[in-house]
């Protein structure tokens, strides 16, 4: 099984893009990091189908290389296995992994796209409840060994 599971987008006005999320699609802010540069949303299917990274003029640790697009994140299974498997599948092809990572709320291979695009595969943690506990954003990224 696998699943759109969400977008990343760098915007330029973060407050202008959540007017339209929140009041023209109907999204729900489930929080803000990153100095509030960064806000998560959800329709309520997950934790987040959406995230807004703001760049606007400035360069540092948010900046994106454009406006747009930053990564397309594919809910790949149910547990680690999954992922694992994945990475298999991954090292008998031509394309090269860029990196894993441990969001506490998922587990998560990067890799590109012919065209260059990001795309995140990941499985969601299934001990945690997202639902109820939202920490997960003030959590750093940790490494993921798989």
């Amino acid at each position: 099984m696998i699943e759109l599971g969400h977008v990343v987008y760098y915007v330029r006005d973060l407050r202008a893009s959540l007017d339209f999320y929140e009041a023209v699609l109907g999204l729900n802010v489930v929080g803000k990091v990153f100095d509030d540069r960064t806000a998560v949303l959800t329709g309520g299917r997950s934790h987040h189908e959406l995230m807004l990274l703001e760049v606007g003029d400035t360069i540092g640790p948010l900046a994106g290389r454009r406006i747009g697009l930053y990564h397309v994140g594919w809910k790949i299974g149910e547990d680690l296995r999954d992922l694992r498997e994945a990475r298999e599948r991954i090292a008998r092809s031509d394309y090269m992994i860029d990196g894993f990572s441990d969001h506490t709320v998922s587990q998560s291979i990067y890799l590109h796209d012919p065209d260059g695009n990001e795309v995140e595969l990941y499985i969601d943690d299934p001990s945690y409840d997202w639902r109820h506990d939202s920490s997960w954003m003030e959590t750093p990224v940790k490494p993921l060994a798989l």
